[in-house]
């Protein structure tokens, strides 16, 4: 059985189709053994951080507080290669300096 791990990102509105494009040609967004491919989930939030010395944000000021509405977007990734090809993938795509993104090895019971 192939290890699946989940891609969890989090990018303003305007990146979202840039960032899915992505990772999806990076090998993301299928499940073992599927006829699917751009698998993904998303959900609208609101991020919210500060910029501080040393920072060239993309969205909002040095030293102010920032909300942005952001979208999480959750894509299945088979096997360790293609997981750290997304990543690499994502982190191309994103406006971000330093994009917030997880990775969660999967269990199948």
């Amino acid at each position: 059985m192939a290890t699946v791990f989940r891609l969890v990102f989090y990018v303003p509105e305007t990146h979202v189709e840039a960032c899915k494009a992505a990772i999806f040609a990076a090998g993301a967004g299928r499940y073992p053994n599927s006829s699917y491919t751009e698998c993904c989930w998303t959900t609208s939030g609101t991020g919210q951080f500060r910029p501080v010395a040393g920072a060239n944000p993309h969205i909002g000021t040095l030293d102010k507080l920032e909300s942005v509405t952001e979208i999480r977007v959750e894509a299945p990734c088979v096997g360790p290669i293609v997981a750290k090809k997304a990543v690499e993938a994502l982190k191309k795509a994103h406006p971000y300096e330093e994009p917030a993104y997880e990775v969660y090895r999967l269990e199948d019971f």
